[in-house]
């Protein structure tokens, strides 16, 4: 087949205008869903079906359009995510959580920059416009109290940050993951946490009241990260170099136990996986940036890197996040996150 004069944006933005599509454009859409076998895979289309899911897909997507036209205006890549992830992400879960006959509880893992809220965003409107209700639930709502964490620094002086394994709290999570998971719970108290607290150390604030939830978005920047074999941290690679840095990164290993009973919650897992990790330090750098061009307090450049490299001495992102993507029986998706915060490749992980 030759390849048409006209690329995936420009094909749903004439779509969504004029409504319609030629034959010959159907054909392509089908042919490209088929041709990446592995996108294929993890959404389980197949040459039998494709037709079809391509059909549904195209339908949704000219229900949602509207909704996303105002930021695929600001970011056009936008329009590629949304119909190689978001929609079929989202009718996925849908399915699921008819088969289950319960909420979903969908685990993200992901770090800074690699889009989590934005997901999260995208996927509550689709499964509103498909009748779910969806509520995000963050790791970071989970924190200890203010005063817990001051408690908690006094025992252990390393905490200077919140974050690492051993801030969260954790029977708080797995109450309210199991209360948002029952079909008998007319209510549940979300709880919620400010981060401009206490000059930015952060305290809980007011919880959020939800009901009738359908589909939970539980995500993090180690949501369902597993402990590893302690020996590891003997050859770890930087910056955890000195015998400092081992032991307390054998330390947060071993807090990671305490949170297997919070991920067996999880009836799914993704992992948002970053094509090198160390974009994280360049994705923060133009974070804080726009914040200081915006006339608001941000860190240095040097700062930004001593506050990554402390997360990476606690859970390091080779240690701790890449053999993920190889766990078919933890993780369910991988979508890679390219340097310009594109979606990258999605697949379903292979066991090795």
């Amino acid at each position: 087949m030759e390849q048409p004069s006209l690329s995936l944006n420009q094909i749903l933005t004439q779509w969504a205008d004029q409504g319609e599509l030629p034959a010959e454009v159907w054909q392509q859409l089908e042919a490209w869903e088929r041709s990446d076998q592995r996108r294929a895979k993890a959404f389980g289309i197949t040459p039998e079906n494709v037709s079809e899911i391509v059909q549904k897909r195209g339908l949704l997507f000219q229900s949602v359009y509207p909704s996303f036209r105002p930021a695929v205006a600001e970011n056009p890549s936008l329009l590629k995510t949304l119909w190689h992830l978001w929609l079929p992400l989202a009718v996925q879960l849908a399915g699921h959580r008819q088969s289950l006959g319960r909420p979903v509880v969908q685990g993200i893992l992901g770090g800074q920059g690699t889009g989590k809220t934005t997901l999260a965003a995208g996927l509550t409107m689709i499964l509103g416009h498909l009748g779910y209700c969806t509520v995000s639930l963050s790791l970071d709502d989970l924190y200890k109290t203010y005063r817990e964490r001051q408690q908690l620094k006094e025992q252990d002086p390393r905490l200077i940050w919140r974050g690492p394994p051993g801030t969260h709290d954790i029977e708080l999570g797995i109450e309210i993951l199991d209360q948002l998971r029952r079909l008998d719970r007319p209510s549940v108290q979300v709880p919620r946490f400010d981060k401009s607290a206490w000059g930015g150390a952060g305290d809980r604030t007011d919880s959020q009241t939800v009901a009738g939830v359908d589909i939970v978005l539980f995500e993090g920047w180690f949501v369902g990260a597993r402990p590893i074999d302690p020996a590891i941290f003997d050859t770890a690679p930087a910056p955890i170099i000195t015998s400092a840095d081992r032991c307390f990164a054998g330390d947060m290993n071993a807090k990671l136990h305490d949170y297997l009973p919070l991920w067996q919650r999880l009836d799914r897992l993704m992992v948002l996986y970053p094509v090198d990790y160390r974009l994280s330090v360049q994705w923060r750098q133009q974070a804080e940036h726009q914040m200081k061009a915006a006339g608001k307090a941000g860190m240095s450049d040097v700062e930004i890197e001593q506050f990554v490299y402390y997360f990476w001495k606690a859970l390091h992102p080779e240690l701790f996040i890449k053999p993920l993507v190889n766990r078919a029986d933890w993780v369910d998706l991988v979508v890679e996150i390219n340097a310009d915060h594109s979606t990258g490749s999605i697949y379903k992980p292979i066991d090795c």
